[in-house]
């Protein structure tokens, strides 16, 4: 589909939600009044709610923070409950994840638009939550209360698999729970609870476009739920898909300024000035789309650095601004410059800014009862998703020609290489297609068991019985990714009988043949021969299945009752086992020795991962009320991997409410994440990219500015479970003289031990250079990509238990509901207010590389792994008789681009690895405005609303970093501005 076919197509779709909108805001109120009701306290919204329904008439065991079931028994872990009507009304896409991502309490988590560049790991595309920013896989997402099987190597369930229209709540745990579901939920457990009880037919659908008249998208959703058997059995089926266009191009202007970060090239290491300086209208100098030289020898050095080539092979002279680094005089090639000819180099614009993503699911749920209070049931799901993505050009640098180099001729000509004896050439390669993501993921769950009801000790009990198996099947696919010595082969062309061929098929030697090759011209735009860009690229990819077998038991019931009342129970047991396999074709993988891997791609040179592991556990569910209002709630879990042994989680907790109107809330627990199938199988992915070199001074005696390099990361199966040590303590306010007025406020702080982390390639020359020579045995020269002016690093790491990390903060959840007429205002309907809020105070991560300073995370707002100081939502709504309205404000706090910058004008300290210089260290905070109305339309007797979503109203800006390429923090951003959304909702009962 053309390009102007999206912006045609975006626009009208944009003129019919402006129309939507005025109809929507006129539409009268004809339904009848609905009465406000009180909602349960903020931060436990479905607590009681929820037992005291599986109590009196349900099986339905899911999680809430607890398993023990007793009505009006209210968990001591904070819990944090998303209605579907909360979902419906402010849910920014047809994404659930994109809604559930805005609370406070998940941050850092991985989403399509940050995920771009995850070309060799798989996990572009995914939606994964991530409480706390300790890291998606020390959340734990479920599926009515049990696991899912993980979209991804590394074990992150991807939200996209979850059937979406028969959500009927989210309930988030924001605290150590793993004594009660086990491992991973060391931040906390994120709990999606389906609607299996529904009866009649709901439609729903709905389309969306940014007002740019890109990013078109639309999903559509059929569900429906009958009763038959006299009631005694239920059948429900559900049918979903969606689809985006993708953006594959980064239009916006907030990318077109410059804003990036150039050292001043006249800071020495004794300077007592800045180091790095933020200034706008500064672009990277280290390519352009034809080529430009960086290098040349013979004659005078570099002669001819700053030529570039533009349309066609022409030659121009590069024109450096005033602020250069380093100097274009120098001995090394200048990256950065303000000023001048700083547009030319265009990698920031040729990425993707959003994917195309397709996604299909089908869930079907049956149930009968066989007796009174057993009911057996088998469910199943399927979901296909495809994401297509441009992760950026084919950036090529250190590329040397040889002076008899026949395009190098053609272009140039003989009086400017006379003398000369290479060039070397760094190109964005426009003349090539985009490398591009082109993941796909079919994941099925099939869920059979028993659940019911019974009595127990001459008191109510609950109980059920399942056995599930999930599997993904994984295509990790890239388009478009160089081969290296085809490049090579197709790059060295040469005059031969009056022809140009590669110069491996000309010369003596017939052992060096390269039959088929084809001579890439790669200097200039518009040059390139078709035939040899398609000898030079290719698609590598793996294929990967993931498998999880489970099956459990559990039983909740009063077995006697104290002066206070019920002591209530939970215990059950589980088996799990899970299980990778994988294929990669010979062509596509790396070749690994003791001391060098040889990729043959530039990027994707994959290995396949196997092997499994099983687990056998089982736990202990207790509350015993003392009363005065005091109640004691405790857990164990007894744990044993046939990789990692034997570990024991418990929790310890307690409720103390004196009064009615205020209840006081604390828990200590010891959480555990156990080793995932990537960190104990992994065979080797490899990855390349660039370290910044430690010792470079700017008159490049140490050697470049920064290394290529690739690495090879293995798996450990010396692993050991990491440990979490939590605390979390609150209060709960529900004030009588204030009704419909909720507020909780708790600290928690996360204390997480021997967590498993790798060593990064910059980590590792660091500390090479530092003197800790344990590391400079970690990385070598590849001897075939080393040049004498640019070496080509090769790395090799490998997961290890040396790793700390202590996350702490306060959490703020406040709502109040309440009728219109209680107000003194003569008009139907309610007002609802809510809002969340964390202010984080701590994120400290120590990798246990020895000699590293740990710094704290929070209050950087640079990037996925940092942490802004408040993350905060607040909502106000309107629901009336005819129609509803909803407003949302959410944001980030202001903070630093660095976690170890130095901000200062004079007097500075001296700048250092560790603890750099920065004139400007400051970001700037976001806040976002979005807005829905939904308007309720009588439909031949169906129930249906019209809604209308505006998300970012204000079209305001991403939050801004100083780099080149993506200038925003996409993590936290909305990147694609200002979009409109319009659907419908209809059902029958």
């Amino acid at each position: 589909m053309t390009e102007q076919r999206h912006i045609g197509r975006g626009a009208l779709l944009a003129g019919w939600a402006g129309g939507a909108l005025l109809a929507v805001l006129a539409f009268p109120a004809t339904a009848q009044t609905v009465p406000a009701e009180q909602t349960p306290p903020a931060g436990e919204l479905a607590t009681a709610q929820t037992e005291a329904a599986a109590l009196e008439g349900g099986a339905d065991v899911v999680v809430t923070g607890s398993r023990v079931l007793r009505s009006g028994f209210e968990a001591p872990t904070p819990l944090t409950v998303l209605s579907q009507e909360e979902i419906q009304n402010g849910s920014p896409s047809n994404n659930i994840a994109d809604f559930v991502n805005q609370l406070p309490a998940l941050a850092g988590s991985t989403r399509p638009a940050n995920s771009r560049l995850n070309l060799s790991s798989g996990q572009a595309g995914i939606n994964a939550l991530n409480l706390r920013n300790l890291g998606e896989t020390r959340t734990l997402v479920l599926l009515d209360g049990r696991r899912s099987v993980a979209s991804t190597i590394t074990g992150l369930v991807d939200v996209n698999t979850i059937p979406q229209a028969l959500v009927k709540s989210v309930e988030v745990v924001t605290g150590g729970a793993s004594a009660a579901y086990g491992s991973d939920a060391v931040a906390g457990v994120v709990n999606f609870v389906l609607d299996k009880q529904y009866e009649g037919i709901k439609v729903s659908a709905d389309s969306g476009v940014t007002d740019k008249g890109d990013g078109y998208n639309y999903s559509l959703a059929v569900t429906g739920g009958l009763s038959f058997a006299g009631g005694r059995g239920h059948l429900v089926v559900n049918a979903e898909l969606a689809h985006r266009d993708g953006i594959f191009q980064v239009d916006r202007d907030w990318n077109a300024t410059g804003y990036v970060r150039i050292q001043d090239p006249n800071w020495t290491a004794t300077s007592t000035t800045p180091q790095f300086l933020i200034r706008r209208q500064v672009g990277a100098v280290n390519s352009t789309p034809g080529g430009i030289v960086t290098a040349s020898s013979g004659g005078a050095a570099n002669r001819l650095r700053g030529y570039y080539f533009g349309a066609g092979g022409a030659v121009q002279r590069y024109n450096y601004g005033a602020l250069t680094f380093p100097a274009p005089g120098g001995s090394a090639a200048p990256t950065l410059t303000q000023g001048g000819d700083w547009q030319v180099n265009d990698t920031g614009r040729r990425i993707g800014l959003d994917p195309e993503d397709d996604r299909h699911g089908v869930f079907a749920r049956a149930g009968f009862e066989v007796a009174d209070g057993v009911e057996l049931f088998a469910e199943g799901s399927y979901n296909r998703q495809r994401v297509f993505f441009n992760a950026g050009p084919n950036l090529s640098t250190g590329i040397t020609y040889q002076r008899d180099n026949a395009f190098l001729q053609n272009t140039l000509g003989p009086a400017l290489l006379n003398g000369i004896n290479t060039v070397t050439v760094a190109t964005s390669s426009a003349d090539l297609p985009f490398r591009a993501v082109d993941n796909r993921r079919e994941v099925q769950r099939y869920v059979i068991g028993a659940e019911g009801k019974t009595e127990a000790f001459g008191r109510p009990a609950t109980w059920n019985i399942y056995g599930q198996y999930g599997r993904a099947d994984l295509r990790e696919q890239l388009r478009n990714v160089m081969n290296l010595a085809r490049m090579n082969a197709a790059t060295d062309a040469v005059f031969a009988g009056g022809t140009i061929a590669c110069r491996v098929n000309t010369d003596a030697s017939p052992t060096n043949d390269a039959p088929g090759c084809v001579p890439l011209n790669r200097l200039g735009v518009g040059v390139a021969d078709p035939a040899a860009v398609r000898y030079v690229l290719g698609d590598p990819y793996r294929d990967e299945v993931v498998e999880q077998w489970v099956t459990g038991a559990n039983v909740a019931f009063n077995p006697f009752a104290t002066w206070a009342g019920d002591v209530s129970l939970a215990l059950g047991a589980e088996y799990r086992r899970e299980k990778i396999s994988g294929y990669v074709p010979a062509e596509f993988q790396p070749v690994i020795t003791q001391t060098s891997t040889a990729n043959a791609w530039s990027v994707g040179n994959y290995l396949p991962t196997n092997g499994s592991y099983d687990v056998k556990e089982a736990y202990l569910e207790t509350v015993v009320p003392l009363g005065l209002g005091l109640e004691l709630n405790g857990a164990a879990r007894a744990t044993r991997y046939s990789t990692a042994g034997y570990v024991t989680t418990w929790k310890a907790g307690a409720t103390w409410r004196p009064i009615e109107d205020i209840r006081f809330r604390v828990t200590r627990s010891r959480d555990i994440r156990a080793p995932n199938l990537n960190e104990l199988f992994q065979a080797g992915a490899a990855n390349s990219d660039s370290v910044r070199n430690p010792a470079y001074t700017a008159d490049g005696a140490n050697g470049p500015a920064s290394f290529g390099y690739s690495a090879t990361a293995t798996g450990n199966l010396d692993l050991r479970p990491e440990k979490a040590d939590s605390w979390n303590a609150g209060v709960v306010l529900t004030p009588r003289w204030v009704p419909g007025l909720n507020l909780s406020v708790d600290y928690f702080r996360i204390d997480v031990d021997d967590a498993i982390s790798s060593f990064s390639a910059q980590n590792i020359i660091d500390l090479c250079q530092q003197g800790q020579q344990q590391f400079c045995g970690a990385f070598a020269q590849d001897p075939v990509r080393s040049t004498p002016t640019q070496p080509y690093l090769l790395f090799r790491t490998q997961p290890f238990n040396a790793a700390r990390q202590l996350v702490r903060g306060v959490d703020i959840d406040a709502s109040y509901r309440t009728a219109l007429d209680s107000l003194g205002i003569s008009a139907p309907g309610a007002l609802t207010l809510r809002g969340v809020a964390t202010r984080y105070i701590d994120n400290l991560l120590d990798t246990g590389v020895p000699g590293q300073v740990v710094l704290n995370s929070v209050g950087v707002n640079g990037g996925q792994a940092s942490t802004p100081t408040w993350l905060y939502r607040v909502s106000a709504g309107y629901d009336g008789p005819g129609f509803s309205i909803t407003g949302i404000g959410r944001g980030v706090s202001a903070g630093r681009y660095a976690a170890n910058g130095i901000e200062c004008q004079t007097n500075c300290p001296l700048s250092t690895t560790q603890f750099p210089t920065y004139d400007d260290n400051h970001v700037s905070g976001l806040f976002y405005a979005d807005l829905n109305l939904t308007a309720k339309v009588p439909m031949a007797g169906a129930e249906a609303q019209l809604f209308v979503n505006v998300t970012n109203v204000f079209d305001r800006w991403p939050l801004l970093l100083p780099e080149t390429g993506l200038a925003a923090n996409s993590t936290y951003s909305d990147l694609l501005g200002r979009a409109f959304r319009i659907g419908i909702r209809m059902q029958t009962r």
